[in-house]
């Protein structure tokens, strides 16, 4: 239950709390200074349970969750009858006998104080006993105690945990905050001393605890102190991790909006170069049309000068397009047919092409390995140029090994263009002969890591893959081992 709080308190006063039970441990054992909320913890779990088992809301966050008991039990409260001759301690002893003829493991069983009213040691021993009777039931079991005896039964059992009200010294006033994991202790000298208590007293009642009894509470004094630490340090973590989440997705938006407005600009500029293309071979065809029809007729010698002029304007404004690159790749992908040598540039490596896929990209055969590319990533090779000696097919392997990357990173890529990489990398390292490799894909929506995924499941080249560790990414990146 998820700051559970006690449904008939002042809920301006109420002090909430976490309470588990049943995931990592089945019994815990609360202790602490009297008046310090134990009995309330055990009221407050009880009350919220039958609450949940009615169908009725209950005053806990979003987040919570509740077993189905078939019982739960309660000995909580003092009830001496002279009539009956009931002490404390018999009125106590009576419930418990109630409980243990009927409890198993679909039971929740909660005991305020048990074993008290009696010799602290008896006591202290009858309890041990009940709670592994209660334990070899499989019950879920909550009790309040101040026998420091329990206090170490909690760590010496399985799937048993101590637990305390916290109490601040320095005021001398219980804070009633529940903490899970380590014992309390009742305090006493403390709050003697600050109340006025002579001092030689005190010390003298210190001198006559055991050594078992005075290093429990040092033990219990040095546990509140790191778990106090740690709690702290949880918190500024939490408070940084927040923010550093915050400026990553901030981050991460800022990029995929550069990414989209470079895109954008590389395809305008296309566009336009195509365009300017276009018109400059028209304007090419419709002179030479006009001299074809004029060949035989008497043409004036100004009309051809005219001609010729034109021609060559339209050839310079085509030698300076040509240094544009986006045209240079237009012009490479546009002279490729299936059957041609060409150097894939991604890859630095030197292929033919086996198939056209569709209107922008081709299979090519490179070695053992078939890759698919677009046609801005190929250059057809002239043949004179595939006949240059071995030694600088040596070159062109050692480029490739050097532009191949044990991690690929993925993150601010579009769906497509992230799947398109990563069929290109995989293809680069394994003809750099890479035996594993890290793709980083990022958290944010998942889209990115669902595809990579379910591309490795699907790739014959894949031996096995999984998240990285959590000083390497975590879910944020993906280990592949491949074949």
């Amino acid at each position: 239950m998820r700051n559970a709080r006690h449904p008939l308190i002042d809920p301006e006063k109420v002090v909430p709390n976490d309470i588990r039970l049943g995931d990592d441990f089945d019994t815990m054992l609360i202790t602490g200074p009297n008046t310090g909320g134990k009995t309330i913890t055990l009221k407050t779990a009880g009350l919220l349970q039958l609450m949940a088992q009615s169908g009725l809301f209950i005053p806990a966050e979003e987040g919570s969750k509740v077993g189905v008991f078939e019982e739960v039990y309660a000995d909580i409260g003092d009830e001496q009858s002279i009539e009956q001759s009931l002490s404390t301690f018999s009125s106590h002893i009576n419930d418990i006998v109630a409980i243990m003829k009927n409890v198993n493991k679909e039971t929740l069983v909660l005991i305020d104080e048990i074993g008290a009213g009696t010799d602290p040691e008896e006591g202290a021993s009858l309890a041990i006993s009940i709670l592994d009777f209660l334990r070899k039931k499989d019950a879920k079991i909550m009790v309040t105690t101040h026998y420091p005896e329990l206090k170490l039964y909690g760590y010496n059992r399985p799937r048993t945990t101590n637990a305390s009200m916290e109490f601040d010294l320095k005021t001398l006033s219980p804070t009633y905050h529940l903490q899970i994991g380590i014992p309390g202790h009742s305090n006493a000298f403390a709050i003697a001393r600050r109340l006025g208590m002579r001092e030689d007293v005190v010390k003298n009642a210190q001198n006559l605890m055991s050594d078992e009894d005075s290093d429990i509470n040092k033990m219990i004094s040095k546990l509140n102190a790191q778990t106090k630490a740690a709690t702290t340090a949880r918190n500024r973590l939490e408070t940084s991790l927040d923010r550093s989440q915050k400026l990553e997705q901030k981050l991460q938006q800022a990029l995929d909006w550069y990414n989209q407005r470079v895109q954008k600009q590389l395809d305008f500029a296309q566009e336009r170069a195509n365009e300017v293309i276009a018109k400059r071979r028209k304007k090419a065809d419709q002179i030479i049309e006009q001299l074809e029809k004029q060949k035989n007729a008497g043409v004036k010698e100004n009309k051809i000068i005219e001609a010729k002029g034109e021609l060559n304007s339209l050839e310079r404004q085509a030698n300076n397009l040509a240094h544009n690159k986006v045209l240079q790749r237009e012009k490479r992908r546009h002279h490729v047919n299936v059957g041609d040598r060409v150097k894939v540039l991604s890859y630095g490596q030197t292929g033919t092409i086996t198939k056209k896929l569709s209107e922008h990209e081709y299979e090519v055969q490179m070695g053992i390995i078939k890759v698919k590319v677009s046609d801005r990533d190929i250059e057809r090779i002239e043949k004179n140029e595939s006949t240059k000696p071995k030694r600088l097919v040596r070159a062109t392997s050692a480029v490739r090994r050097s532009n191949a990357h044990s991690e690929l990173d993925l993150r601010g890529q579009r769906y497509d263009e992230a799947m398109t990489n990563l069929d290109r990398y995989i293809d680069s390292v394994l003809l750099a002969g890479l035996s594993t490799v890290t793709i980083i894909h990022g958290i944010g929506t998942g889209a990115i890591r669902k595809g990579v995924w379910q591309y490795l499941r699907n790739s014959r080249h894949v031996k096995s893959f999984n998240y990285a560790p959590a000083n390497e990414g975590g879910n944020g990146a993906t280990i592949v081992e491949l074949k």
